[in-house]
């Protein structure tokens, strides 16, 4: 049979589903280095600007004022990159924009610990043992929970754990990208799920305050307003995650020919050696973490309020804390199986980890134009306020109404990021809207986190899509196809779709089973 034959018969065998991404695979592929892209989408912002500027694009909404609390009238106006003002803001921000962007420090500082566990043979060492130790099966569901878990961890998801799910599909002969993709997909799809609560719930909560209280001015929303509902959403999306990629995605990337991690059956005296003195290392940096944090006026807690999470000075330094864990450890390792000598053997360590960020350095200084053209234009702000209109005079009400609000934050997060920012402007808008109806704000609270989480992992404007793009092209297979923009969103949209719709099932029946969204948060006013 000839090639061309084959081609179409293996074309036939594969679902609609599989052939819709291998068309936006291989339309994304299609397209220049994802360096070039955000060029282009830098220079398609600064022409875009200008028309819609000349067009007199503005939209006009209530905006709330983060310090104060107020609602005034504000209109925005699309702004002309190719303005005077304009051309002095693109050449007087960009090494602002740059030193300014959110993964640069993180993924820095973060690189220099991962850099040392591994040159020193800890994060394999550490491999092994989990491969011996763990059933095969149970490798995607704790790879997909420990990325939603590491949400309370800041940015530490994106830098530490994306990275090492790479590593440990390979442990088990299994595809890298899988691994990135289930790694990705828990940390970022599954932003506002956890079991605990972390810096984004106070937050929004703070926000949706300020907005309730415009219909009544001694409303709170509390930090744990969506703890409930947030919690059991942490199974599912665990479930949701690993179905997706045992039996979408990973079938899907079919075999992977590059060089793959060896496996040994046992673990060498040497090894074995390092790893106690890398544990030793391990609790005595978690004492020292401890005397700083625990007790009641502890220095890492937060002065106000006394907390350890929300803004404390410890999720602050959450980054250094990690580093350090993989840094000292890594050392101890080293030391005590022998593949560090001396502190040269240190240096070296740190020298490849950070001669191996190059490409990532160019992605974020370019895509950290794009994203800062993007705010300045006020684009983001135009796209989110007309959706709002457009949701607010289509008719919809109660629950029907709640699911198009989750739509349009899956939407609107294509285009704006970050959760508070497009909050601020939504909040206002839909809390006051939904009291009326007799739903709580923190009902709307939710609606709006399930959108706001699931298209994370598929919008070139999220901080650390370019830089995950970047993790995964090197696991790209001399004789494969190359790894492109293409590439990393048809392997995260299937997470996308299934965890939108499963989230979406949850609060439907979360809804008419009228369940309690956290600790004296009803659905209900």
């Amino acid at each position: 049979m000839s090639t061309a034959v084959n081609a179409i018969a293996n074309n036939k065998q594969k679902s609609a589903l599989q052939r819709f991404l291998d068309v936006i695979e291989r339309g994304g592929n299609a397209l220049p280095h994802p360096i070039i892209m955000f060029f282009y989408f830098a220079a398609g912002t600064i022409v875009l600007s200008a028309v819609l500027n000349m067009l007199g694009i503005s939209v006009t909404y209530e905006a709330m004022d983060r310090a104060t609390g107020e609602l005034t009238p504000t209109t925005v106006t699309i702004q002309s990159l190719l303005t005077a003002d304009g051309i002095r803001f693109m050449f007087t921000n960009a090494i602002r924009a740059f030193t300014g962007h959110a993964a640069l420090g993180t993924i820095l500082v973060a690189m220099l610990g991962v850099g040392v566990a591994e040159s020193s043979g800890l994060i394999s060492a550490m491999l092994k043992r989990v491969v011996l130790a763990t059933p095969k099966r149970l490798i995607t569901p704790i790879l997909v929970f420990a990325g939603i878990m590491s949400n309370v961890a800041s940015d530490a998801g994106y830098v530490v754990l994306v990275p090492l799910g790479a590593i440990v599909f390979m442990s088990f002969g299994r595809h890298p990208l899988a691994g990135i993709a289930a790694a990705f997909a828990g940390v970022s799809g599954g932003f506002s799920a956890n079991l605990v609560i972390g810096s984004t719930d106070p937050l929004l909560g703070g926000i949706s305050t300020e907005a309730a209280r415009i219909l009544d001015p001694t409303y709170m929303v509390t930090p744990v307003a969506n703890y409930y509902f947030m919690f059991v959403s942490t199974f599912l999306i665990t479930m949701v995650g690993t179905f997706v990629t045992d039996k979408i995605v990973e079938p899907r990337l079919g075999q992977y020919n590059g060089e793959m991690t060896k496996q040994a059956d046992q673990m060498t005296p040497e090894e074995l050696q390092g790893l106690k003195r890398a544990k030793w290392a391990f609790l005595t940096l978690a004492g020292i973490v401890a005397a700083l944090v625990l007790p009641e006026s502890a220095p890492l807690r937060d002065p106000a309020t006394g907390s350890i999470l929300g803004n404390s000075p410890f999720m602050q330094s959450i980054i250094i804390f990690l580093t350090a864990a993989f840094l000292i450890p890594g050392v101890a390792y080293g030391y005590g199986a022998k593949t560090i000598t001396s502190p040269d053997d240190i240096v070296k360590g740190l020298i490849k980890a950070m001669s191996s960020m190059g490409s990532v350095l160019v992605i974020i200084f370019v895509s950290a134009q794009f994203v800062s053209y993007f705010a300045y234009s006020n684009l983001g702000i135009v796209a989110a306020v007309s959706g709002a209109e457009i949701l607010h005079g289509i008719g919809f009400t109660g629950i029907p109404l709640a699911v198009a609000m989750v739509v349009l934050a899956a939407v609107t997060n294509l285009f704006m990021g970050g959760a508070s920012s497009k909050w601020l402007i939504m909040a206002p808008v839909f809390i006051p809207m939904f009291m009326q109806m007799g739903f709580s704000p923190e009902y709307t609270q939710v609606a709006y986190r399930i959108g706001d989480s699931t298209t994370n992992i598929i919008t070139p404007l999220m901080t650390y899509f370019p830089i995950i793009a970047s993790f995964a092209a090197r696991y790209e297979e001399k004789n494969g196809p190359k790894i492109g923009i293409g590439t990393m969103i048809s392997m995260m949209m299937p997470y996308t779709f299934f965890f939108l719709g499963g989230w979406i099932v949850m609060f439907i029946i979360w809804s008419v089973l009228n369940l309690p969204l956290g600790p004296g948060a009803a659905m209900m006013l």
